[in-house]
């Protein structure tokens, strides 16, 4: 089995889990913004969103930059691999356990009919 960084898994999931920061991940993925009009286009205060982007920023999905007074967004280059990997896993284990599931209940039909 492959082996995970768990504590980047948890950062990572922790970081996704949230309605407003996946809202601000796929923004960003359209254009870059600032956190002014990151916390306007989701009705929140300005330490709100900061909170947000940091959360973001720290498993790496976001970096920022300072110019001036206006800190800007934008996607950071971490990738998804790791965490799409251990999905398909448990995708993998359900799978099969559904299809032995699916078995069962064909062989149960069977004798089910053979009774009859």
């Amino acid at each position: 089995m492959v082996q995970y960084t768990t504590s980047r898994l948890n950062t990572s999931f922790a970081a996704l889990s949230d309605a407003t920061r996946r809202g601000v991940l796929e923004q960003l993925g359209r254009s870059d913004a600032s956190i002014t009009e990151l916390a306007d286009r989701f009705h929140m205060t300005l330490t709100g969103m900061k909170k947000h982007v940091g959360v973001l920023e720290h498993a790496g999905f976001v970096t920022t930059e300072k110019v001036g007074r206006v800190r800007t967004c934008r996607l950071g280059l971490r990738r998804l691999d790791e965490e799409a990997a251990w999905i398909e896993t448990y995708r993998q284990i359900w799978a099969e356990r559904f299809d032995a599931l699916d078995q069962v209940v064909e062989t149960l039909k069977l004798r089910e009919k053979a009774d009859d």
